[in-house]
């Protein structure tokens, strides 16, 4: 499932990566997400709670970042799994920042995401609208965390 997305957040380049590397932040940001930390100097690990129609399914995943040109592009690979390997996740997404004008930030960015097992049995057109919704979530939350300086609840 292709995704893909831009937003513009109302602070300086610098700041919104430094955001993006912060998986405190990150884990305030990210809808479902139970617990985030960083594992290796380039790795990290989430466990992320998603409901897709009527089923609930908490995945435990390791996301690597495997290139990036700072303060403008990373690239980062995610794998993981519901419990018993019920359901399985692999994404590869990037993120391309530049500058807004008025000192704002355009995010902009990709992701190529595969599901399979229970949840992948549901059809494309649910699985990129709750993907979708996601994603408006964690925009949202994410751009007024990081434009106040917000990282505790």
């Amino acid at each position: 499932m292709q995704l893909a997305g831009a937003f513009t957040v109302a602070a300086p380049r610098l700041r919104v990566w430094e955001a993006v590397h912060d998986p405190a932040l990150l884990a305030l940001c990210v809808p479902g997400c139970e617990e985030a930390a960083q594992i290796g100097e380039t790795s990290y690990r989430a466990v992320v709670k998603v409901k897709i129609g009527p089923v609930s399914a908490r995945f435990t995943l390791v996301v690597d970042i495997v290139e990036e040109e700072a303060p403008e592009r990373l690239r980062i690979k995610a794998q993981g799994e519901e419990g018993s390997r019920a359901s399985m996740l692999t994404a590869e997404s990037e993120l391309v920042l530049s500058d807004a004008g008025d000192g704002g930030t355009r995010v902009a960015w990709a992701s190529d995401v595969n599901l399979s097992g229970r949840l992948g049995k549901y059809g494309l057109g649910l699985m990129k609208k709750k993907a979708e919704s996601l994603s408006a979530d964690f925009v949202t939350a994410f751009s007024r965390r990081v434009e106040t300086g917000e990282v505790v609840e």
